[in-house]
């Protein structure tokens, strides 16, 4: 056997060593990196985030009646531990964590406290200190309790050991902020082009959209002339005469309207804007336009003067883009995206809604003054009690959001997701997964969706759903790195001064057309020539790489040249803003690893392995050709053999398999917990699955398969499960599910049972009147039982599932206080499953099926040495769907079992020249087994052998979620609907089943019409209805009152006669379809023959 393909880091050693059950004394790093983009974003919220917001609010001013010109500012905010609230009796610890709010189905949160200065006539009053409530806080951040614990404390707390944070507890549910794809911030300006040859600014200021002349703003920017204005925007573009000819046009337009100077424009502009900024009325027009400026023009730039050059160069850029000399830039295109992080929309929600309650302070107060007219005075007190509204998690657990600003939204739902844990890989999935927004999902076009070449090492091609989200909802690769650290630049210009870059306020060395702009965040630094621009940026990515200088690691340096073709606009482009895709490659110059964004992927050459590496071209090295991939898509053996959908069904797949989602279940009362009972480690396994210790939470079981066509049970993708294997465990599972019991909407009700009842009551209910641990309860079983306090009188509660069950846990809830008695329980049932016919079955290729039949052992066909498979699977699954990655696990799982080791299924480690059949042949061949895997079987029924060689191995598969017995829906009669009286729809209500005129055409066919009448007509709406044989009226014929001791007789209103009155059968809703013609003057005329 070759031994040099042998992966000696993959093995189960550590599920047989001796210290196996011993806790780690730290997490794993790389599940820490997953959650690493939110946590830290929250964090941010903690280190200054919250500050800087508070900062960016205007204050609330206004005028009282006695002319008092009152101001009111926050200047502070803080967002304290969860803690439990001050003078709750009986508490061990003041801390509270978020295993007892998942219990008690209650938020983690903590208190925020807002500081307010407050002036009057421009005189400083006092600093007072408002508490505003309690605000949701995120695991794991660094006011969690849990930040500093360690794996065995965080046990102790009921939570898994592995607890990575990066999500919020609310209503005992957790909840987390999804990432969204958002235009790249400081890049896009959005700037108009009329077709008269002028220009405008298109901003937003509270969800309303304004266009603004661009000459307009620059005059309110800067005090400069007009010559300066034409001179600034003609650098680089002297010769360009349309360009100068539409920079005269748009000037003359603005000397039309008078506006001479800075001090014009902005009283034209204050005057115009006055209105609609709600400003108080002693604001001159210029103080109005200076908020204006700084609230909604180029707000990431401190001066005027910066907003003024970048002014200058998106106008010099939309009018080179207006003459075809550069490329249109796609919004949908990744190198003009960037993430909104959970914790950045948290604080853009929060900044929101503190500035609503400062405006709530200041409506309060106008109210106080209009009330007690011109004697009233404003006092401390005043503005201490003036507004006791509070934030609350509302946005977090609907996902909705409620704004005035909008935020800058494309959307106002789904910005939050439920973390549900069907199993552990469908929990880390939730952290990587990015989505284009909601709003996107309802467009009649395919380019928001396509896969472009930027986006190669980012987002991965593979993990995407398929259906309406498809290439919406996408998920990051392993390597990629969300950028979460703030850089200091403070010191780049002048680093930038010793390698030709010369600022916009120096003289040229070279004219403006020979240079590149250089940018940094959205701010234009200044220029620098052709000729200095590659080392340029090669002595910046010296610096980035080798870590000198103080050059962040995280700089994006874009160098997008001059072509002679039109392309993206020229200049060098430099970003340290967080929240950007970054992912690491090798510089083989430097031998060292190095971060690329994805703006500056498109201009660098990398080479896949060093062999394709082009001297002196070729830059960068991928570092492992599976970085293209998610965590889910990397965990599929062997891929590159599969056909790309098979891989994208198992990423959804995986995630809908029964495993261990956690091993703190017992503290986690989710609704519905699914669980398997006989999890088993993968034989073949990619290197990633124990890089990230999957095997604590293992999903599925190694099955010996036997591809072969038998007893035809194994047609369409069904299988035939071995019932001995069943018997033995595999496949097994347990659901538990939950039920939320609250008696405090009953008045004086509270848990308890009478003594003296019966045994059998006795024996299901306690004395506290909730069902003992572990006690089996079948529909119509008592389930707990409670005591009026007012009549003294008890009431049991019967058990209403469908579903046996056993009670697993219960827990009792208490009040906040804890000074009152309980009234609230959580009681979590045990429901067992084995596999079942109809039940969903998948392996790690994307081949799901059904349970066709579970097959005595000793029919099944068996191998010379007794081998006797688990399933049996159909061989005409394989050509269409091409998964060559199967029966390569086939045989490696086959040789894996031999040998007794673990085979590496990453994907691309073979090749055409050192396949993977040839490996793993010879170590079948090895092992006494046939070269290709075959192996000669004998009918189980007859005992001869079979004609041909049957492929056989040891494949892992996975039990889904879909059950036959949460599924499977029959109804012969039941309730129908009031006005059509038909079946209602709906599992749970007991409804029909649609029978459609597929299924109508289906019965005729086979010949079964009786079946179709009793389907369609005596189990849904069949109904004997009056008709008139004479004018074929179903509608006309009325009953008439019965006189004494008469009989009933029904007479034709139409007609006046009772003689051709008869009676048919027809489906009820054929006479309310009559009723609804006759209602808009439809006549319908039906002809009878008795």
């Amino acid at each position: 056997m070759a031994e040099s393909r042998l992966n000696m880091n993959l093995n189960q050693k550590h599920l047989t060593k001796p210290d196996c059950n011993e806790i780690p004394a730290v997490t794993i790093p790389e599940l820490k990196t997953l959650s690493k983009p939110h946590v830290d974003s929250f964090n941010y919220i903690l280190q200054g985030g919250l500050g800087s917001a508070i900062e960016d609010i205007p204050p609330v001013e206004f005028s009282t009646p006695n002319g008092e010109k009152i101001s009111i500012k926050l200047t502070d905010a803080t967002i304290a531990k969860p803690m439990v609230p001050s003078g709750t009796a009986r508490v061990s610890t003041n801390f509270v964590y978020p295993s007892e709010c998942r219990q008690r189905k209650t938020t983690y949160k903590g208190r925020l406290t807002v500081r307010l200065s407050w002036s009057k006539n421009g005189k400083f009053q006092d600093i007072v200190e408002r508490n505003l409530g309690e605000i949701p806080v995120m695991l794991m951040s660094e006011c969690c309790n849990l930040s500093k614990l360690s794996p065995s404390e965080l046990i102790k707390h009921g939570e898994d050991a592995k607890e990575i944070g990066g999500y919020f507890v609310i209503n005992g549910i957790e909840k987390m902020l999804r990432m969204l794809i958002v235009p790249r911030r400081n890049y896009n300006m959005i700037l108009h082009y009329l077709t008269n040859g002028t220009c405008k600014l298109m901003f937003f200021y509270q969800k309303e959209m304004f266009f603004v002349p661009i000459l307009l703003i620059l005059k309110a920017l800067c005090s400069v002339c007009d010559y300066n204005i034409y001179t600034d925007l003609i650098a680089g573009r002297e010769n360009d005469s349309f360009f100068k000819g539409s920079i005269k046009s748009m000037l003359r337009a603005i000397q039309g309207e008078n506006i001479l100077n800075q001090n014009d424009a902005c009283n034209y502009m204050g005057e115009k804007f006055r209105i609609k900024l709600n400003l108080p009325e002693w604001y001159t027009n210029s103080e109005v336009m200076e908020f204006l400026l700084r609230e909604a023009v180029c707000i990431h730039l401190d001066t005027n003067k910066a907003k003024y050059d970048l002014l200058i160069f998106m106008t010099r850029k939309l009018f080179t883009l207006v003459q075809r000399e550069c490329m249109e830039e796609s919004a949908d295109n990744p190198i003009n995206q960037e993430l909104l992080q959970g914790g950045c929309l948290y604080l853009l929600v929060l900044k929101d809604k503190l500035t609503t309650w400062l405006n709530g302070v200041k409506n309060i107060l106008l109210k106080k003054n209009k009330i007690r007219g011109a004697v009233y005075t404003v006092k401390q007190a005043d503005i201490l009690f003036a507004r006791s509204w509070q934030i609350d998690g509302i946005f977090l657990a609907t996902g909705n959001l409620v704004s005035r600003a909008g935020l800058g939204m494309l959307q106002n739902t789904g910005l939050s997701i439920g973390m549900d844990k069907i199993n552990y890989l469908r929990f880390l999935s939730h952290y990587q997964s990015i989505h284009r927004g909601a709003v996107f999902a309802d467009m009649r076009t395919t380019a928001v969706r396509k896969l472009r070449p930027e986006a190669w090492g980012f987002i991965c091609p593979v993990h995407t759903p398929d259906g309406a989200p498809c290439g919406l909802l996408n998920h990051l690769t392993t390597e990629c790195k969300v950028v979460s650290t703030h850089s200091c630049t403070s010191h780049y210009p002048r680093l930038f001064g010793k390698f030709g870059l010369f600022g916009l306020s120096h003289p040229s060395a070279a004219p403006y057309s020979d240079c590149y702009p250089v940018l940094l965040n959205g701010e234009v630094l200044g220029w620098i020539e052709d000729k200095h621009a590659e080392r340029f940026c090669e002595e910046l990515r010296k610096f980035k790489v080798c870590n000198e200088e103080n050059i962040s690691p995280y700089l994006e340096i874009v160098l997008v040249p001059k072509t002679k073709r039109a392309s993206l606009y020229p200049g060098i482009f430099l970003f340290t803003t967080t929240a950007r895709m970054m992912r690491p490659v090798k510089n083989l110059r430097y031998k060292k690893t190095e971060f690329i964004g994805t703006f500056e992927q498109i201009y660098l050459d990398i080479c896949v392995k060093i062999e394709e590496a082009y001297e002196g071209y070729t830059t960068h090295q991928e570092i492992k050709q599976s970085h293209i991939m998610s965590l889910l898509a990397n965990l599929v053996p062997f891929s590159n053999y599969n056909q790309s959908p098979r891989n994208m069904y198992q990423c959804q797949m995986a995630k809908q398999s029964m495993g261990t989602p956690s091993h703190s279940l017992r503290f986690k009362p989710d609704t519905k917990v699914y669980r398997l009972m006989t999890p088993q480690s993968p034989l073949v396994r990619p290197e990633i699955y124990d890089r990230y210790e999957m095997d604590d939470y293992a999903t599925g079981t190694n099955a010996i398969v036997a591809i072969i066509s038998y007893t035809g049970y194994d047609m369409e993708d069904a299988m035939v499960i071995n019932k001995a294997s069943i018997d033995r465990g595999f496949a097994r599972g347990t659901i538990y599910k939950s039920e939320f019991i609250d008696l405090t909407q009953m008045d004086k009700c509270f848990f308890g049972r009478k003594l003296g009842v019966p045994n059998n009551i006795s024996d299901k209910i306690d004395g506290d009147g909730l069902p003992h641990v572990g006690v089996y309860l079948e529909n119509g079983d008592p389930f707990y039982s409670y005591i009026d306090d007012d009549n003294k009188e008890a009431k049991i509660i019967y058990y209403r599932a469908s579903e046996a069950a056993h009670v697993d846990s219960v827990r009792l809830i208490g009040s906040d206080s804890g000074s009152e008695p309980a009234q609230k329980a959580h009681i979590t049932f045990r429901i067992k499953r084995m596999p079942d016919v109809g039940d969903k079955f998948a392996n790690r290729h994307g081949q799901k099926g059904v349970c066709s039949m579970r097959y005595p052992t000793e029919d099944l066909p068996f191998t010379e040495s007794g081998m006797v498979p688990d399933i049996i699977f159909n061989p005409h699954g394989f050509p269409s769907r091409m998964t060559v990655g199967m029966l390569i696990e086939t045989m490696a799982g086959k040789s894996a079992a031999t040998h007794g080791i673990i085979h590496d299924a990453t994907p691309f480690n073979f090749s055409e020249e050192d396949t993977a059949i040839d490996y793993f042949g010879e170590c079948l061949k090895y092992a006494g087994f046939n070269y290709y895997g075959n192996e000669r079987m004998y009918s189980g029924i007859t005992g001869e052998e079979l004609e041909a060689d049957i492929f056989f191995g040891v494949i892992y598969y996975q039990r889904l979620r879909h059950m036959v017995a949460d599924k499977y829906q029959v109804r012969s009669t039941g309730t129908i609907d009031q006005v059509t009286h038909q079946p209602i729809k709906g599992r749970k209500r007991g409804g029909g089943i649609r029978f459609g005129e597929m299924e109508r055409d289906s019965l005729i066919a086979h010949g079964t019409s009786y079946l179709l009448q009793d389907r369609l007509f005596h189990c849904s709406d069949g109904s004997v209805e009056y008709i008139c044989t004479k004018c074929g009226s179903l509608l006309s014929p009325l009953m008439e009152i019965p006189k004494l001791d008469d009989t009933v007789h029904w007479k034709c209103k139409s007609c006046n006669t009772k003689d051709y009155i008869g009676k048919i059968a027809i489906p009820f809703v054929f006479k309310y379809l009559c009723c609804e013609l006759a209602a808009i003057n439809i006549k319908v005329v039906l002809e009878t023959k008795f």
